[in-house]
């Protein structure tokens, strides 16, 4: 140190760190405000407390494109406080969401959806909000399925008082070095960072570091965590946290894989949430748990019902089973999704529903009055969690039911097993047209068949190079202008 340079080795930034027991009950208070106080009582509770915090540098607005990659920008604090109802981005350069024609998009703020971020995670002095995609002229911009599932959830509140509530199980893998996805040679595949299985990985292996590392700054950002451990296959994590109303648990999902990839990059690996990285060892999956309640009374519930649901439950169950192929393109976005659903994985490749069977697409978990739900397991932890929500809830409400035809007997129907069949089933949906929109269901196609384009047609039994680096949620800008 230069004793001669002023200030040379002193505190030059002071930044804002918080404690995580503090950090914690900040946060849970900001998603019980959030709750009770209008998006205006929100604004000026929030802006109050920028003015005031000092420490505090930066305001990071994310949003999700329409194959669920998430996207951050940081606002300087003072800019934002000025103009924070005048913020837009160029959305042309953002694969997924417009073409160049229609570049000019804004983005507008949910108060609500406010998190103070840990300052050994995400370094110190910001917090983070979740922002709503507009048109030119501050209409909803169709693509943005973060948006649509709130105006969703409005609707059915305002028309039939039911809330959607969900609860999601993401799991991943942890493996060596970082960026490990875009160096990926299929040559050599993954190099897994542990061998330990489910439970039983010792208490300072790396794996299980990482999971407490991630678990302790999820709680911290008012996950409100339930358990976390290594799944099944070597290298394989689950951290599961508590359910919320729908856009919330999305946001929550969104959240977790930011967590663990950046939790994962500070120890010098990499947390990846393709659905199948390595062959011959279980994939991944994000199964969703979906109830409806009304005036605070689970609708699914029937201690008289078939495995104690109700009438509503199997409904929904009906619905889900007759659009399940077509949906598959939703739920399971990605060459390397269709490579998961392999039955000799515990994979849930079989449309139908089940108490006990794993290989079910849906599940129906032992429950209570307040846990009764359905497990949608098929569902991979690629998909876009906004879209995948709007299309299952949608399809739960005005999807047609499961017609039984008498004159034949009852045959097993199975979840598509390749990109492209999923794409030709999703293109030939009326359903799915009308309930999506035609111009993002036409978007949404182009970009999956683009990615099926990529990819040798068949999965073989090794992961090859081309459907990791060509994924949507790992593809670099670089590689896009070589497509």
């Amino acid at each position: 140190m230069d004793k001669n340079i002023p200030g040379e080795g002193s505190a030059l930034k002071n930044f804002l760190v918080i404690p995580y027991d503090e950090l914690e009950a900040m946060n849970i208070e900001a998603a019980e405000a959030a709750e009770k106080m209008s998006q205006a009582e929100l604004e000026k509770k929030y802006c109050d407390y920028l003015r005031r915090e000092k420490r505090l540098k930066a305001v990071t607005i994310c949003f999700t494109d329409i194959e669920g990659r998430f996207h951050m920008l940081d606002y300087d604090k003072q800019f934002f406080l000025a103009a924070n109802d005048n913020l837009t981005f160029d959305g042309s350069s953002i694969r997924g969401f417009s073409a160049q024609r229609e570049s000019d998009l804004r983005l507008g703020i949910d108060w609500g959806s406010i998190v103070w971020l840990p300052a050994d995670v995400f370094g110190p002095g910001k917090v983070i909000i979740f922002g709503t995609v507009l048109n030119r002229d501050k209409s909803l911009y169709d693509s943005d399925f973060r948006a649509r599932l709130a105006e969703l959830s409005r609707e059915i509140k305002k028309s039939s008082g039911l809330t959607a509530n969900v609860a999601a199980e993401v799991e991943g893998f942890l493996v060596k070095g970082l960026n490990a996805e875009q160096g990926y040679n299929d040559t050599h595949g993954f190099e897994l960072i542990s061998t330990g299985g489910y439970y039983h990985s010792l208490p300072l292996d790396p794996l299980k570091k990482f999971i407490d590392t991630a678990a302790e700054a999820q709680r911290a950002m008012g996950f409100r965590n339930e358990k976390d451990h290594p799944e099944v296959a070597p290298s394989q994590f689950e951290l599961n946290f508590s359910h919320a109303h729908a856009v919330r648990a999305c946001d929550l999902i969104q959240l977790y894989k930011l967590v663990c990839r950046q939790v994962a990059a500070n120890m010098g690996m990499t947390a990846t949430f393709l659905p199948k990285p390595v062959s011959g060892v279980n994939g991944s999956g994000m199964h969703l748990n979906l109830s409806f309640s009304k005036g605070g009374k689970n609708i699914f519930y029937d201690a008289k019902g078939e495995e104690g649901m109700s009438k509503a439950a199997w409904d929904v169950v009906s619905r889900i089973l007759n659009h399940a192929q077509e949906l598959s393109l939703v739920l399971n976005p990605s060459v390397n999704a269709y490579r998961r659903l392999d039955p000799h994985y515990e994979a849930p490749n079989q449309i139908k529903v089940s108490a006990v069977d794993r290989g079910a697409m849906v599940r129906i978990p032992a429950g209570n009055e307040r846990s009764a739900r359905l497990e949608i397991r098929s569902v991979g932890p690629d998909a876009n969690p906004y879209l995948a929500l709007y299309s299952l809830i949608g399809t739960a409400l005005k999807g047609e039911p499961l017609t039984k035809d008498e004159s034949k007997r009852d045959r097993v129907r199975y979840l598509p097993g390749n990109i492209h069949d999923a794409l030709r089933l999703f293109r030939g949906s009326e359903f799915l047209k009308r309930l999506l929109g035609e111009a993002p269901h036409e978007k949404y196609a182009h970009h999956k068949q683009a990615s099926a384009d990529r990819n040798p047609k068949e999965l073989g039994t090794i992961v090859k190079t081309s459907e990791v680096l060509f994924h949507h949620d790992v593809t670099t800008q670089m590689l896009w202008h070589k497509f």
